[in-house]
């Protein structure tokens, strides 16, 4: 559904053939058809596997390949390397979740469904379609599951396969009253490798959109993924989604505190605080605040529980309004320094030498820090009205 939707959306799949033959996999044929799902127009694209007695190089069986066979299947090939790279990243988050759920090693792992070579296929080719079409961020909306029971090569099991749930740990999901499986592992592998999870579309000048087609049609919910493809609108004010992470301490130091603090911006934490609060019993206590994207979120959690006293969190999702920010090189009285720019509808509201910068010119000049703020101000002050001319 993936490449349906790239398809769709304008990727020549004679180019997608072309690519794909650099993996120099054989016994498949790839093609494409529109089709109609619920009335609504998608395209539908298919990977069909040869048999013994329809293809030379075919096989009667798929081989059940193992995450070492693959790497070198695409490190051997003749793609991109930008795409070999994002393929192998895909593969080996798939072969992590396989060696966790059968506990065994990621190199000995056998991928079953996601081995054979259609599965090469799907994956590779969606990295070929992203990167052709030029795609530079990739965001998707709440993962529809769906519900039931699916058949997998070691029996049968609720929806989501396991697979499918441990790659979707951390990820916002849609319940759909529908008894299929709407999300497979390869398909979430995909996204949420190469993505980010927000709740609703970010903005976006829109040029393009695709749907790609599943195999079922129901005449309820149209069997579509929606590829949204646009532009930033660098002229507008800035957006992102981030979660606001906090947990109130009563009981830890201050040499404690101070790294815990250091850990949370290990962590992936794009901020973090603490604001005094009274608790209860009359103690003083810290609500210690992490500012956290959505792919550090685990992370930062992690370092709450295992750092601190705490017995709970608690988090939320917010949007930020941001300014879109730039670092440039500026030649100053004190030489080169880094100064970053903020601007909001294309107008600069901000510019501020980097700290470090300022540090290291102090310490050489041996003169106080502030004067060096100050001298920088004035002079930044004037570089900002040349800029904005």
């Amino acid at each position: 559904m993936i490449l349906g939707a790239l398809v769709d959306a304008g990727l020549e799949i004679s180019l997608l053939r072309t690519e794909l033959e650099k993996l120099h996999l054989y016994g498949y044929k790839i093609s494409g058809e529109k089709v109609k799902r619920a009335g609504i127009a998608g395209t539908k694209v298919s990977v069909n596997i040869f048999r013994q007695h329809e293809h030379p190089h075919a096989a009667d069986h798929a081989p059940h390949l193992t995450f070492p066979d693959i790497r070198l299947i695409i490190e051997k090939s003749q793609l991109h390397q930008h795409i070999k790279e994002n393929s192998v990243k895909i593969f080996h988050r798939l072969a992590s979740v396989e060696a966790k759920i059968h506990d065994a090693s990621i190199e000995d792992v056998h991928f079953h469904e996601v081995g054979a070579i259609d599965s090469i296929v799907d994956i590779v080719g969606a990295v070929i379609g992203l990167h052709f079409i030029g795609i530079e961020k990739i965001f998707f909306s709440p993962i529809p599951t769906g519900s039931g029971y699916v058949k997998c090569d070691h029996g049968t099991f609720p929806v989501p396969a396991p697979a499918t749930a441990e790659l979707l740990k951390n990820q916002r999901l849609k319940s759909i009253a529908i008894e299929k499986e709407l999300t497979t592992p390869t398909g979430a592998a995909i996204i949420t490798t190469l993505g980010e999870g927000l709740k609703s579309i970010p903005e976006m000048k829109v040029h393009t959109i695709g749907y790609g087609a599943g195999s079922n049609d129901n005449p309820e919910v149209p069997n579509l993924l929606r590829v949204v493809i646009g532009d930033e609108d660098i002229q507008n004010q800035e957006s992102d989604e981030v979660w606001i992470v906090e947990t109130n301490i009563d009981n830890m130091s201050g040499e404690i505190m101070g790294y815990v603090m250091d850990k949370l911006f290990s962590a992936g934490a794009a901020d973090a605080y603490f604001t005094s609060i009274q608790m209860k019993k009359d103690r003083p206590g810290i609500i210690i605040s992490a500012i956290v994207p959505e792919k550090h979120l685990s992370s930062v959690e992690a370092v709450l529980f295992n750092q601190t006293t705490t017995f709970g969190i608690r988090k939320h999702k917010v949007v930020r309004s941001i300014l879109s920010r730039e670092v440039k090189e500026y030649e100053s009285s004190f030489g080169k320094i880094k100064v970053k720019i903020g601007a909001f509808n294309g107008y600069i509201k901000n510019i501020s030498p980097e700290y470090e910068d300022c540090k290291r010119i102090a310490e050489e000049k041996n003169i106080p820090l502030k004067h060096v703020y100050t001298i920088l101000a004035k002079e930044l002050d004037a570089f900002g009205h040349f800029l904005k001319k």
